[in-house]
Formats: structure tokens, sequence, C-alpha cells
């Protein structure tokens, strides 16, 4: 048991070995939590519903009862929604825009007349000053196609997001009227050749001038969205700073106009998908940049790009389910009506099975969406990222198996270009590498969660240190109660329950999860200490259990409140609910129990050997099966 392991966490997260920082993704998701840590200062409220599930406890009032929108809210929407789908329906040619690579400029004027150029832009600055929850039903429509979806995404969503969260006055009244109809057009610049999902290592550098009234930039950045004709750019390099009398390298965010002069756009990239999107290579050389535009602290652009990126992330559960109902209404049709052995296809149980699981994919996927929108829409700037993080991961993995099961559906007919499908299959396949890697982000959610743990267990330690027995004996119960699958309560169901009758079944499945993850989090830092840090493997199946706990808590919300206001179908959401929450129940079980000190079922040091030796060949190193030994 290392005690001095769990005692030292929250300084190792900060301070991690060089085994760990030898990994990209490592001292991503370290840096990436370290800044969130920074950001809670500035912030009235912290939000902790995914961080408290690490400690085996349902902070119900986050989440219960599921967030309502006002009247108004709900009339604007409305008024909003019809002629986006209007539009979407009678003026989007999605093929010509993937077969030629482009969207037309009377395509982007109409998205512009349409003010979704400004869609969270404050009104005040001429933007629709959307919520998250209203910006994440348009999301639904807008990502019909994929190509918009990100020239939309990649202009507010991360482009001007910069200047919208940690800009100046001065700045938003500047830059903001003319992103928000769409007259300028923003990208997000951070990516270059030698960093990826490592941001910490941009090369591209400012150097203050002489006068100090700007700064040169010089450097490349690659992958960037609009970045062939944005107008406006946040673009991030190195600065020197000093601190405390020592001079230190930090990266600072900056505005920049085109216009500045010493820009230079690459050639678009010929992509698998979204190809409409506009994608390339911007060179910086010696580009001046006022100090005003400086966005934030000099020096503290790192914390501006993961908070930019952190804000985005939950629109794509809306975005996704909006792909999938559209796939479910194509291939319904056709397997309703394509007849094979006298049947129809949706006759057959394993069609029928794929129908199900994009359904019950959209339900969640919706469902986690605007539970986290509604979440941030709260006053007081809560702290969503891990949530975020989840949403992301879910619906971006569960968009890519959807889109092939309807692709399958259809068969051959579905392979050609005749059919939106194979566009679809090719447009999703970016979702799970995008807007941070998912193996970068559950390398964020488990170390975020098993810090927040370690330092509540710290206080634990010290007291069983003291010699309180009492303690100890009921830390050792509750891992014993969870491991023996004891009855746990934790108030979702009963008299004063918050989660409807209807539901109690899978309400108690997610409180014996939760109950067994807790003592499992507690367990596994007793064992690794601080090196948990370096079980990558162990920290995915942390993540993963997790996203299904919140998953679980979104449709168990959602599907309360559907049943309580008498929703039209809410017959159907009971029935999506409990069996998405029984899978996801048996799916915990087998991951928790993988997460055990000797359990049978873990192959995690297998798959090290195997990788080893492929890897240290570069080769498949198998002999092959028609080989003789002579």
């Amino acid at each position: 048991m290392n005690v001095n392991g769990i005692l030292l966490l929250s300084k190792c997260v900060k301070q991690t070995g060089k085994r760990f920082l030898a990994s990209h993704a490592g001292k991503q998701a370290v840096l990436l939590q370290q800044q969130q840590k920074r950001s809670f200062r500035t912030q009235s409220r912290q939000l902790a519903y995914a961080k408290d599930l690490f400690m085996g406890q349902v902070n119900k009032k986050e989440v219960f009862p599921f967030p309502e929108i006002s009247n108004d809210e709900v009339e604007e929407i409305s008024q909003l929604v019809a002629p986006v789908e209007k539009f979407f329906s009678e003026e989007v040619d999605s093929a010509k825009i993937d077969r030629e690579a482009k969207i037309p400029p009377e395509t982007l004027n109409g998205l512009k007349e349409l003010g979704l150029f400004g869609m969270q832009i404050p009104e005040e600055y001429g933007g629709l000053g959307l919520s998250n929850t209203m910006y994440a039903r348009l999301a639904e429509i807008t990502a019909l196609d994929g190509s918009i979806a990100v020239t939309l995404a990649a202009h507010q969503a991360i482009g001007l997001k910069g200047i919208l969260i940690a800009g100046s006055e001065e700045q938003k009244k500047k830059y903001l009227p003319k992103l928000a109809t769409g007259e300028h057009v923003a990208a997000f610049c951070l990516t270059e050749p030698g960093s990826g999902s490592d941001a910490a290592s941009i090369q591209t550098r400012a150097t203050l001038s002489e006068d100090g009234a700007h700064y040169l930039i010089n450097g490349s950045k690659i992958w960037i969205s609009n970045g062939g004709f944005a107008d406006i750019m946040t673009v991030f390099a190195r600065t020197e700073v000093e601190e405390k009398g020592v001079k230190k390298d930090k990266i600072t965010a900056f505005i920049v106009e085109r216009a500045f002069g010493g820009i230079t756009s690459g050639k678009p990239e010929d992509k698998l998908g979204i190809r409409g999107s506009n994608t390339c290579e911007v060179a910086f050389d010696n580009v001046p940049v006022p100090i005003e535009n400086v966005i934030g602290e000099v020096g503290g652009g790192f914390k501006v790009a993961m908070n930019i990126l952190n804000s985005g992330r939950f629109s794509m559960g809306s975005s996704s389910a909006g792909m999938i109902k559209k796939l479910i209404e194509l291939t319904s049709e056709y397997a309703a009506s394509r007849k094979q052995f006298n049947k129809n296809l949706s006759e057959f149980g394993m069609i029928q099975e794929k129908f199900a699981l994009m359904a019950m994919n959209a339900y969640v996927m919706e469902s986690m969406a605007y539970l986290t929108a509604g979440m941030m829409d709260k006053p007081g700037l809560p702290d969503c990222s891990v949530e975020a993080a989840i949403v992301k991961i879910f619906s971006s993995e569960g968009g890519w198996i959807c889109v092939s099961e309807a692709l399958q559906v259809l068969g051959g007919v579905g392979y050609t270009k005749n059919y939106p499908f194979e566009r679809y299959v090719r447009d999703c396949r970016i979702l799970p590498i995008f807007e941070g890697t998912n193996e970068i982000l559950r390398m964020y959610i488990s170390l975020t969660g098993m810090q927040y743990a370690g330092k509540i267990l710290t206080g634990k330690i010290k007291e069983m240190k003291k010699g309180n027995i009492g303690l100890a004996l009921g830390m050792a119960g509750q891992k014993l109660r969870a491991a023996l699958g004891a009855s746990v309560d934790y108030g979702l169901t009963g008299k004063d329950g918050v989660v409807h009758p209807s539901l109690a079944e899978s309400a108690k499945k997610f409180e014996l999860n939760v109950s067994h993850f807790g003592s499992t989090v507690e367990s596994l830092l007793y064992r690794y200490g601080k090196t948990i840090v370096d079980e990558q493997l162990v920290l995915k199946r942390v993540a993963d259990v997790l996203i299904n706990l919140y998953a679980m808590t979104a449709v168990l919300s959602r599907t309360s409140r559907s049943i309580s206001i008498g929703l039209r179908n809410h017959d159907h959401e009971v029935l999506l609910a409990n069996t998405f929450c029984t899978e996801a129940h048996f799916k915990n079980n087998y991951m928790l129990t993988q997460l055990q000190k000797h359990a049978p079922e873990n192959n995690d040091a297998n798959i090290k050997k195997i990788a080893t030796q492929v890897l240290n060949n570069r080769a498949y190193v198998c002999s092959h099966p028609l080989e003789r030994t002579y």
C-alpha cells in the first residue's frame, strides 16, 4: 500500500516524473489539469458532478431535475430553427460541396444572412447571443453537412472564442461586430508541424519590438480550418516573460489580422472527409501585431487555448445526434421497403439491432449534450470541462459506429457515391481526432478525477495515521460492500427520489456502479500512488466507466423529466433509458473487475508485450502460415 503516493498525488500531477513527461499524451493531460485548477480561482462556483463520482458520491442537485429553458428561449429557438432547417434542406448541396471540396460563396452568404456566424456572440456586439443550450439545438441542424459544421465551428467555437471569453472590452468592440455578421471570418492557429496534442511544445515565436509597441510573429501552423481565407486569427506563440527576475518562455495568445501583412496560406489539404471545409498551413513571417492585441495576459496563452477548447466540445453531442436522427430516417425507409428472402429487411433481428443501436446512441448523446449545456448555462461560471470531454468522447465514437451501421443496412448501395452514406462515414472519422484526441481527453478525465479524489483521501489517510480506527473500518466496510454487490442508496428513488419509479431498476444499477467505482478509485490510488500517471491502460478504463456513469445520469434525468411533464412518446424514452442503463451497468462491472489487482480478465501486460515486439521490429512478427521449417 503506497500511502506516501496518495499523499503526494496532487504534487505529482503538477510536477510529474520524466517517464510520464516523455509521453506527449500524458504531458498534455497534466497541463490541461493544471490549467483547469488555475482557472477555478476566478470562478465564483465550482461544479463537481463528474469529479464527485470518483469519490463514489452523487451530487444530485447538479443534474436533477433535467435543465429547462425559459418560454422566451423556447419561442426564440423555434423561430431560428425553421429557417435554418429550410435553408439546409433547399439551399445546401452537400454532394457538390464534397465533390468540389469547396463551399459555394452563395451558401456561405446564406449562412451569414441567417446569423449563423454570430450564434454565441452577444447581441450588443451584433450577434444572436444564444445560450449554450440554444447553440446546441442549432448544431443539430448544421451538422447535416460536415463541411459547413466545421467551417462554422472553426469560426466561432474556437476561432473567435478567445476574444469572447478572455478579450478586453476594446477588443470585443473592435472585432466581434464584423465577426458576428461573417464579414470577417475567424480561425484558431495552435497546431504546428512538431506540435499536435502536445500544445505546450509550439515553436512559433513572438518577439517584442525595440520600441515595445508591437510583437513580430514568426513560424507556421498546420491543419488550420478556415486558414485559407480567415481575416482574423487567434494565434499562439512563445514569448519571453520575466518572473521574479528569471526570464522564461511562455505561450501568449494574439489577435492577428491578415491585413497586418506577412501571412501566407498554403494549398488546401485534400482530405478524406469534411472536404468542403478549408484546411491548410498558415505561415507567419515577421507579422507585426500591436501589443494591445494580446488576449489576456502575456504568458497566459496556454490557459486561453485550453479554455477555448474546453468550452465547445459539448455541442458534439447534439450535432452527432442530429446526424444520426437523419440517418435513421434515410435508412429506415430503405429497410422497410427492401425485400430479401420474401421479407422486408426491417423484419430481420440483426437489422433491427442496428436501428435500436442508432436510436439509443442518439438519445444518450442528446441527453448528455443538453444536460451539459444546461449546467454551463447556470450562473456562476461553472467548470464543465470534464463533462464536456465526456460528451465529446461518447458522441464521436458513437457517431462513428452509427454511420457505419447505417451504411451496412444499405449494403452495396450505401457504398456508392449516389447516396450520402459513404460521405457521412468519411466526414465522421475526424470526430475522435480534432478538438482534443479521445486518447488525450481520456487521460485528462482520469487524471483530473484522480487528483480530486486523491486530495480528499489525503485527509482520510492523515486521520487514519492519527489512530482513527472507525474511519479505517468504515472505508474497509465500504469497499467490502461494493465488492459483494450490497445494496446502496443515494436517494435517487423512493418517496423523495428524483428518478421516476419506472426507472427504479436502472437507478439502482447506476448507484451500485457509482459505489463500486468510488471504492475502485480508492484502491487504485492506494496501489499505484503517484505512479498512476504512468498507467494509461488503467486510466483508460477509469475514464470509460466515468463516461458510462455520466451517460446513465443524463438519461435518468432526462427521462424522468419527460415522464413528469407528460411528453409524447415518453414510454419509448423509458425503454431507451432502461436498455442503455442495463448495458452500461454490465460494461462497467466488467471494466471495474479488470481494474482489480489480480484480475484474470486483465490482459494489459500481454498487450504491452505484443505492442513492444511489433514496434521494435516495425513489422508484424509472426511467421507466414505457409512457411516451413527446414
